[in-house]
């Protein structure tokens, strides 16, 4: 008789690799609720953006006004106004330290690339998050 092997990503829950309770404050967080936050944060961005262009469409400035807005955000209080609308907020590598700017510039540019952020692991985070170090957990 065959039985069905679970395979490893099935045995640990998703950030245990990072030391990251399995559900909860502190956990990661999920797909949908990660896209809502960009989705807010982009929204915002290009009405900002839209108060200094206007009457014309922002066009790219929504794109400099969206990493303005993350990497400022993100280094002052650990989260984007998306992440807070929505409980959430970035997981640092060491507890309770602020993120470092360069970090915040490097996750931020990855982001604003939008592939990275699609390309996930095992655990779910985005190569932009991977590359610096960082997760999006719940609040």
């Amino acid at each position: 008789m065959v039985r069905d092997v679970p395979s490893a990503s099935q045995e640990r829950p998703r950030g245990a690799a990072l030391g990251l309770p399995a559900e909860g404050p502190g956990s990661l967080a999920g797909f949908s609720g990660r896209v809502a936050a960009f989705a807010v944060d982009a929204l915002a961005s290009a009405l900002v953006a839209g108060l200094f262009t206007a009457p014309a469409l922002p066009g790219n400035w929504s794109l400099v006004a969206f990493a303005a807005i993350t990497v400022v955000s993100l280094t002052l209080v650990g989260q984007t106004p998306g992440m807070r609308l929505l409980g959430l907020r970035l997981a640092h590598p060491r507890e309770g330290a602020r993120l470092a700017p360069w970090r915040a510039v490097v996750r931020t540019a990855l982001l604003c690339l939008l592939v990275p952020a699609l390309l996930v692991d095992s655990d779910g985070r985005g190569l932009h998050d991977r590359v610096a170090g960082t997760a999006v957990v719940r609040g």
